[in-house]
C-alpha cells in the first residue's frame, strides 16, 4: 500500500533502531534486546513515512490457534489517519483464524472492539526495587532437565502451546521451581527487560505457591529494580504492595475469537504473565 509516501511493509531487524526510538516516544521501557525478542518470536509489520518507521505492530502466533497481537504504536504526529486500523487489519490477517489476544490502552479501546475483540479482564503492573525477603526453603532453582515439564505447565495454565516462547525463556531466564517427590508442579521465571527486572511468567497451583516462588526471586534480586505484571484476578496485588512494589499501570485484557471460548478447568494459573505484550 503506498499513500502519500506512507508505506506498510513486513518488519525486519533493519526496523528495529527506528521501532525503538518510536517506543521510547511513547514512554516504554523496552531496550534493543527486548524488541529483538519480540521480533525473533513474531510477524511484524511497519508503517513508513519516507522511510521512518512511524508505526509498528507485531502478531506472536502460540502453536496454530492463538496468537498476542502487540507493540502497537503510531507515532503522535500521524494519528487520527486511520493507521492504527491498518496496522491491525494486517496483524488479524497474519493471525488468520486464530484466537487473538491482546492487552489495551483505555484510547485503543473503542478501535479493538470494533474489530471484534471484547474486554476479559485488568492487567495490574507493580514494580519497584526488590526487598529484602527469606528465600522460601521448599523453592529451588531449575535444572536444564526441566524445560519440557516447564513448557508443559506453562500450557496447562495458558491454555495454548507457547514452546517457542518458552525457549527464548530459556535463553534467557533463570526459573525458579516447586517440585513435589522430584517433579516440578509449579516455577517462575526472571530475566533483563526494560529498567532492569521482570518476573514472570509465574505459573502455579495455587496462589500461596506463586508467593513463595516470587519471594524467592525477591530474594536473590534484593535492591534490584523489578517489574511484576499480573492479572487483577489473581489478587496478587495487595500483597504485591506490602512487599513494597507500587501499582503503576496496567491495561485492559481483549480477546477476539471466531467461536465461543469453551470454559476449561485447568490445574495450574498464571499469576504472572512474560509480559503484557506476551501474555
Amino acid at each position: 500500500m503506498t499513500t502519500q509516501q506512507i508505506t506498510l511493509e513486513t518488519m525486519t531487524f533493519a526496523h528495529l533502531r527506528d521501532a525503538l526510538e518510536l517506543s521510547r516516544h511513547v514512554g516504554w521501557p523496552h531496550r534493543r534486546e527486548d524488541w529483538e525478542l519480540m521480533q525473533s518470536l513474531s510477524q511484524g509489520v511497519v508503517v513508513q513515512e519516507e522511510g521512518r518507521v512511524v508505526g509498528t505492530i507485531l502478531m506472536t502466533p502460540y502453536g496454530d490457534d492463538a496468537a498476542s497481537v502487540n507493540m502497537v504504536i503510531v507515532d503522535a504526529a500521524m494519528r487520527g489517519r486511520g493507521l492504527g486500523r491498518k496496522l491491525m487489519e494486517e496483524a488479524l490477517a497474519k493471525a488468520g483464524g486464530r484466537t487473538c489476544y491482546l492487552v489495551a490502552t483505555q484510547e485503543g479501546l473503542a478501535l479493538y472492539e470494533k474489530l471484534g475483540f471484547v474486554a476479559t479482564g485488568k492487567i495490574v503492573q507493580y514494580q519497584g526495587l526488590a526487598p529484602s525477603v527469606d528465600a522460601p526453603a521448599h523453592v529451588s532453582w531449575g535444572k536444564d532437565g526441566d524445560h519440557a515439564r516447564l513448557v508443559a505447565l506453562d500450557r496447562a495454565a495458558f491454555g495454548h502451546d507457547r514452546s517457542a516462547l518458552m525457549r527464548s525463556l530459556r535463553e534467557r531466564a533463570k526459573f525458579a521451581v516447586v517440585r513435589d517427590e522430584g517433579n516440578v508442579q509449579a516455577f517462575a521465571a526472571i530475566r533483563r527487560f526494560g529498567r532492569g527486572l521482570v518476573i514472570g511468567p509465574v505459573v502455579g497451583r495455587k496462589l500461596h505457591e506463586a508467593r513463595c516462588l516470587i519471594d524467592f526471586l525477591l530474594a536473590d534480586s534484593a535492591g534490584e529494580f523489578v517489574r511484576i505484571d499480573t492479572n487483577e484476578s489473581t489478587a496478587l496485588g495487595e500483597w504485591l504492595t506490602r512487599r513494597g512494589l507500587a501499582h503503576v499501570g496496567g491495561g485492559i485484557t481483549m480477546r477476539r475469537t471466531a467461536d465461543e471460548p469453551k470454559v476449561e478447568i485447568r490445574s495450574h494459573q498464571t499469576y504472572a504473565l512474560v509480559s503484557q505484550a506476551l501474555g
